[in-house]
């Protein structure tokens, strides 16, 4: 069983920078499809970013698009996700997701495993 364990997140200020990161145990990670959402208070989960397994290919979600990079290591068995210019309306719990079939998506449908996600919380 695959388990994904995020860490990274924290308080800052509006135009800075984080990155977390997302380490996978149990299984082979370069079998699966990585992607970073995000869930707001009072508000249901959104896709933020996917890549593919070899990390070749990856997604945004628009309102991140720019600022925002996923990557992957393969060797180290962990996702990226480099969150820059950060906004107050970026504030979330930022959770991780792979995906055993299929392409990377945004739909949430698709990933059948969580990690428990980190609190990003951007002050004006």
């Amino acid at each position: 069983q695959v388990q994904l364990v995020e860490s990274g997140g924290g308080l800052v200020q509006a135009g800075d920078s984080l990155r977390l990161s997302c380490a996978a145990s149990g299984r082979t990670f370069s079998s699966l499809v990585m992607g970073w959402f995000r869930q707001a208070p009072g508000k249901e989960r959104e896709f933020v970013a996917a890549i593919s397994r070899s990390g070749g290919t990856t997604y945004y979600a628009y309102s991140v698009k720019g600022r925002f990079t996923i990557s992957r290591d393969n060797a180290k068995n962990t996702v990226y996700l480099q969150l820059n210019s950060l906004k107050p309306e970026d504030t979330a719990a930022y959770y991780c997701a792979g995906k055993t079939t299929g392409a990377a998506g945004s739909s949430l449908t698709g990933y059948n495993i969580w990690g428990q996600g980190t609190q990003v919380t951007v002050a004006a």
